[in-house]
């Protein structure tokens, strides 16, 4: 599994407004690859290492019929070792392979399977099936074999079949590698029909004429309540591309604190920061702390052995005369956080929560 340790930091979590998914660097094509419906709607997206570092990153390419797109991230440091995308492998019915990602946003997970089928036709393209664990999120992640070659790129799995998921074949993916030197930093669109380069906005294809949907060049607009619960991470000095991490859910660090917003309950915009865990000693002068400590519209409290530092109010408030209140208070929660984690640690011995960025504590 050394190859495994070794790939991990050029796997991402990719985070939109929509959803989370799977990419990985590719390092002799200098890209970052995934699906197209990880990062359908959007232009610009995060890119998520196991460090919980994010990193933003610009769509350049994108094929709806081949489900495959490509990111361009300028800061992402290179990663040591990357999959090996120059190989001549084949894939055979039987073979070991691994599929790497992020199931339902969780930590980077490896799974174990065989291919069941390495030219299973479907919509009349060939993908690879596997009896190997793929689930919401992996998405966009590479299906690799032992060696650290990639045989192919995660992209469906039936939800009413069991023990059957699909990858898109590497002589697909290689097909797109082909055109990375025609790319520019600007989105590029492959036509469904011809498969031709389309880098101005257009409604048909100039190659073939094929309908193209317009809403490919743009980014879908957020919500108006989006924009708004964005005023308050922007006034952290965060982009809030960077905070995105599904519809309406936004999570992102201030310093060591993990900050979370998200709608509760149909009714209530609620923000929340998982600060410590309890220590063994001094609890009965922490308990004190968290009963006496003004922190004014917020709220400290203990759940499932975390501290929390919260705030919820009703989404209404956000439409009202309270609104710049509401935005003020959001950010204050942030801020707060990024102290009280500190303290915590400081004063009663607590450990930093398994969600913060200890190496900033």
């Amino acid at each position: 599994m050394n190859i495994i340790q070794n790939l991990e930091s050029s796997i991402f979590k990719i985070n939109t407004a929509f959803g989370s998914g799977t990419g990985f660097y590719s390092a002799l094509d200098q890209v970052i690859v995934t699906n197209f419906h990880v990062i359908s709607g959007s232009l610009s997206v995060s890119v998520e290492d196991g460090s919980k570092n994010r990193y933003l990153a610009k769509v350049i390419y994108a094929n709806p019929g081949k489900d495959i797109a490509f990111l361009k991230a300028e800061s992402l440091p290179n990663p040591i070792q990357t999959v090996n995308t120059n190989h001549g492998t084949l894939v055979s019915t039987r073979d070991k392979l691994l599929v790497l990602g992020f199931p339902y946003g969780m930590p980077f997970t490896v799974t174990e399977g065989t291919v069941s089928n390495p030219k299973q036709v479907i919509g009349g393209s060939d993908y690879i099936q596997t009896d190997a664990a793929i689930n919401p999120g992996n998405s966009g992640g590479p299906v690799i074999n032992e060696k650290g070659e990639l045989l192919g790129i995660v992209t469906a799995k039936f939800s009413d079949a069991d023990n059957m998921g699909f990858a898109i074949p590497m002589e697909t993916i290689r097909e797109e590698f082909e055109i990375i030197d025609q790319l520019s930093d600007e989105l590029t669109i492959g036509c469904l029909s011809c498969n031709s380069l389309i880098q101005e906005k257009s409604s048909y294809c100039p190659n073939c004429g094929n309908d193209i949907e317009e809403n490919l060049f743009q980014e879908s607009p957020p919500s108006g309540f989006s924009v708004k619960v964005e005023k308050a991470i922007q006034n952290l000095g965060i982009d809030p591309v960077l905070a995105r991490t599904g519809s309406e859910y936004w999570k992102f660090h201030l310093g060591s604190a993990e900050i979370r917003m998200f709608v509760y309950d149909n009714n209530y915009l609620f923000a929340t920061s998982p600060l410590n865990e309890l220590p063994r000693k001094n609890l009965a002068e922490l308990y004190e702390y968290i009963m006496r400590k003004d922190t004014g519209v917020h709220r400290l409290s203990i759940s499932d052995n975390q501290i929390f530092l919260s705030y919820r109010v009703h989404i209404s408030d956000l439409y009202s005369s309270y609104e710049d209140q509401v935005i003020k208070n959001l950010a204050q929660l942030a801020e707060k956080a990024d102290e009280l984690d500190n303290r915590f640690i400081s004063d009663f011995g607590a450990k930093m929560s398994k969600f913060s960025k200890q190496h900033e504590s």
